[in-house]
């Protein structure tokens, strides 16, 4: 049972991105449709960093993961290194995590 669930998900995502290739380019030069295109891998990444830092099994938790975002996001603000956000988040939530 699960190798035709494998299947058809296999099947439905193939024919997902041959849809995507198939659209013609002048739709796909509409400045709407550009600047949502834009915009999309921005809020899938903001949803993603959601999910692994306020989710714990099935329930919400505020813990260390949230206050090493908030230094990841004031470090981004200051316009830090990519390097220095991640070890700097990091460190944070260890910390905060041992203590």
């Amino acid at each position: 049972m699960i190798w035709v669930a494998v299947g058809i998900t296999a099947i439905g995502c193939y024919l997902l991105k041959l849809a995507g290739l198939s659209v013609p380019p002048r739709v796909l030069e509409r400045p709407l449709v550009e600047r949502v295109a834009d915009f999309i891998p921005v809020a899938l990444l903001a949803a993603l960093i959601a999910v692994q830092v306020f989710s714990h099994g099935h329930s919400l938790t505020i813990d260390a993961r949230a206050v090493g975002l908030g230094v990841a996001v004031v470090l981004l603000v200051l316009r830090a290194p990519f390097l220095v956000v991640v070890f700097g988040a990091a460190v944070v939530a260890a910390v905060v995590r041992l203590l």
